[in-house]
Formats: structure tokens, sequence, C-alpha cells
């Protein structure tokens, strides 16, 4: 069955579902955020169960996506059947970030009412655990200047997947601190002769969960494009 969450940093407005498709890359599962004038952010995996739990929360009156991996789109389609709504024009009171990085459609939304402000951040910061730049469509440039935007919104984040998160400002600096010293990471593996990105893998994420290795083949590859285009390799 879908969870629904509850959380001292959601506003009253916000309503937070999240979806029965655990796994390595979702963490605990896709989060839907629901707001109180019928705006769905990431509806998350066609299933039945938790569709039904968005439109029991509703009403369901457009639908907005961060970002278009299945994990959180696959979902819209069945959703705007159900229900008629719209599909990606947010309301006026939402301000839509251009975040790209995790990938080159990456968004993220802020929403400001009754005194309170938060930031819904999709994948471009997770609740916990630091998000893939999913090359070739990832940046790992585009990613930092992405971090460096958010660094200016000390407020809650909402994120794509895992808890919420009592300062994204902060979760961004964290994160950005944590990309430069991979990439320092990764200019050492070259330096000791690290000539593909398996290469790589293997020196800097050892540890990585057989699971997930091809994750972080994506983000070395777009760390080596990165360093590439500084004449660093």
């Amino acid at each position: 069955m879908t969870a629904r969450l509850t959380s001292e940093l959601l506003p009253a407005w916000v309503t937070w579902l999240r979806a029965p498709n655990p796994g390595p890359m979702t963490l605990d599962g896709t989060n839907t955020w629901l707001l109180d004038d019928g705006t769905v952010i990431d509806p998350g995996p066609d299933d039945p169960a938790h569709l039904d739990a968005i439109v029991a929360a509703g009403p369901v009156r457009r639908i907005l996506v961060t970002h278009g991996h299945h994990d959180h789109v696959e979902g819209v389609a069945t959703l705007a059947a159900m229900t008629g709504a719209s599909v990606g024009e947010a309301p006026d009171w939402l301000t839509v970030l251009d975040t790209p990085g995790h990938t080159a459609d990456s968004v993220c939304f802020v929403a400001e009412r009754d005194g309170r402000k938060v930031v819904f951040t999709g994948d471009t910061i997770l609740g916990r655990g630091s998000s893939v730049v999913a090359w070739p469509d990832g940046d790992v440039g585009a990613y930092l200047a992405s971090l460096d935007t958010l660094t200016g919104y000390p407020v809650p984040g909402l994120p794509g997947h895992g808890p919420a998160l009592p300062n994204c400002a902060v979760a961004a600096a964290w994160l950005r601190a944590h990309r430069l010293e991979r990439l320092d990471q990764v200019r050492d593996a070259v330096k000791q002769g690290a000539s593909t990105p398996e290469d790589v893998v293997d020196l800097v994420y050892a540890d990585v969960d057989p699971g997930i290795r091809f994750a972080a083949e994506w983000t070395v590859r777009a760390q080596l494009a990165y360093l590439a285009t500084l004449s660093e390799l």
C-alpha cells in the first residue's frame, strides 16, 4: 500500500504520499507531493493503489513533474485520465527553477503561502545521500550551478526520494562540497593510471552496491566529461 507520511516540516497545504516502489535508486520510494490547490508534483509509478491514494487525497487539477525519469512520470497519463487534470502548467504562486544536472530537464518548484516557503527538489537533492548525474543527459557543471542556485533557499526541501530536509540551502552546500571532493578523487584516480570509467569506479566508488554500479559509472562518465571541459584530462 502507498505510505501516507507526515512531517513537522510540511506546511498545512502540502500532503506527502510515498509510492510503493522502494529500491537502490528510489530509496524508500518515490515521493508524491499534493498541494491543496489541486497541484500534484511527481505522480510516481503507474501503480493503482498509489494513484487511487492521490485521487483520494485530492482534488487533482494539475500535474507537474520535476524531471522525466520513469519513477516520477510513469503514472502521469493514468492520473490525468482518472481526473481530467492538466499536465505541465504550474500555478502562478509556484516558482519554477531550472536546475539541470541530474538530468537536462530537471526543475525544482518553490512554493510560498501563509508565511511558509518550501522547495520541491525532485532528484536534484535527495532526502539522504547524493544524486546520480545521469550521463549522458546529466552534466556535472550544470549540477554544480544548480546547487549554487539552491544554496539561496534556506527553507525546507521536499525531495523526490527520502525524508524531508530541514534546510535546502544547507543540503545544497553539502552536496556541492561532496561533488568537488569526488572530482578531486577522480583526478587522482586518473593520475594513478585509471584509463576507463570502470577503472575510476573501482578506485573511487569501491564500496558501491553492485546493484547500482551502473549509476556510479554514469556519474564517473559525467565527471570525466566535465574535467575534460576544464582541460584537466
